[in-house]
């Protein structure tokens, strides 16, 4: 492009708000018949409206160690950038834009969040960025990520960009029953992670919250593979399906032992641990099932293992379990793991187990980072430390409670 042409398109291009707003809407409006392969055009095409170019969306992997480039018309393709070591993955795991200068503008990397959920990142380059393009790109970057989650249940191709190896079957199943791996809010937030995320079978969590009630769920089904997988699918329904009935914990529990024990049997069980955190008030309850206790983490230290009264696995008939309570303070953190992850060893060594777990808690310091970014760095880390051993599905499960009130954001500002 000439000189005076890249003068002129400088000048003409409105980036105002109130052409942001119109821009958004054309974009909002075409978006709810828009079929999923049609999104990255539109993408392409509503960015190059405020100077962008070379864009492209990057998807998170299922082992979150990169961002993979979605493919797509007007999209540029171009290599994974490693999450650890990109300007993508800075923006990815700050859940912050980051600007990084080059030779022709600047480059643009935008998280894309569909409510705190991180779906990946936004990447566009504009020959000069000023408040105007930031605003603008930052609610287009939200636009793109509850697009891609909407079309996400329409299309196959979502899930083929954040795959980088074959996955198994069980591993299918178990992935199609996943909540979102983070929920961040200003009262509470949770994150969690699946290892071997290809191969995981009877691993699973789950999480809703409920007015002031966070509930939340940790299960490993026995055995391995597609039974696993099969016995982790009738568990999590069941516990899905007693906390809608909105029962107590212990009746919750129950009700899971029935369906597991007529379903499958004696021979069959599953590991759990039922919790409800009030997050007005920081009271957390929880039913501990043949689980390994989760540790509370206070001040980026473990402080203690919250032990307490259990009752046998789900699906042995155990006696109605005893309610464990704990007041938090602010800032507390709940992590809760499976055996897979402290039992697990190399040949000939000893397990990993859970003093090594602590210490390495302690060691990791956790200052400053967010459940996401504390979840994960900690799984890649003691896969590391096993030597990258994995025969047993391994789970971390984290919430953080920060009480407070949300009810400023249900007021509309002017």
């Amino acid at each position: 492009m000439a000189e005076g042409e890249q003068s002129f398109r400088n000048v003409a291009v409105d980036r105002s708000e109130g052409f942001g707003e119109r821009l958004l809407g054309i974009l909002l409006d075409r978006a709810h018949e828009m079929p999923p392969q049609l999104i990255a055009p539109l993408v392409a095409e509503e960015v190059s409206r405020i100077g962008g170019r070379d864009v492209s969306i990057l998807l998170q992997d299922y082992d979150q160690l990169i961002l993979a480039p979605l493919p797509g018309r007007g999209l540029v393709i171009g290599e994974p950038e490693r999450i650890d070591e990109s300007q993508a993955g800075r923006a990815f795991l700050g859940a912050i834009p980051v600007e990084h200068p080059q030779a022709d503008g600047i480059r643009m990397f935008l998280p894309l969040l569909d409510g705190s959920d991180e779906v990946g990142v936004l990447a566009v380059t504009l020959s000069s960025v000023d408040d105007d393009d930031r605003r603008l790109l930052r609610r287009l970057a939200g636009l793109v990520a509850d697009m891609l989650v909407t079309k996400n249940s329409y299309t196959d191709q979502f899930f083929q960009a954040r795959r980088r190896e074959p996955m198994s079957l069980a591993a299918e199943i178990q992935w199609s029953l996943l909540p979102p791996l983070t929920m961040i809010t200003p009262q509470v937030a949770v994150a969690g992670i699946l290892e071997p995320a290809y191969d995981v079978a009877g691993d699973s969590f789950d999480y809703a919250l409920n007015d002031n009630i966070l509930h939340t769920a940790v299960i490993d089904a026995m055995g391995h593979g597609l039974d696993a997988a099969v016995l982790a699918t009738v568990a999590v329904g069941a516990y899905r399906h007693a906390r809608r009935a909105d029962v107590g914990l212990a009746e919750l529990y129950m009700f899971m032992d029935r369906a597991i024990d007529e379903q499958f049997g004696p021979d069959h069980f599953v590991t759990a641990q039922m919790m409800r955190l009030d997050i007005g008030t920081g009271r957390l309850q929880w039913v501990n099932a043949g689980h390994p206790a989760p540790l509370l983490v206070r001040e980026h230290r473990v402080i203690q293992t919250l032990e307490g009264p259990g009752t046998l696995p789900v699906g042995f008939g155990g006696a109605i379990p005893q309610i464990n309570e704990q007041a938090l303070a602010l800032g507390d953190r709940i992590l809760s793991f499976t055996d897979g992850l402290v039992e697990e060893h190399r040949t000939g060594e000893e397990q990993f187990g859970e003093e090594r777990l602590l210490d390495f808690v302690d060691r990791a310091g956790c200052a400053g980072e967010g459940v996401q970014e504390m979840v994960r760095g900690l799984s890649h880390a003691l896969m590391r430390e096993r030597g990258g051993v994995t025969t047993d599905d391994a789970t971390l499960f984290l919430v953080e409670w920060c009480g407070g009130t949300a009810d400023r954001l249900a007021t509309a500002e002017v």
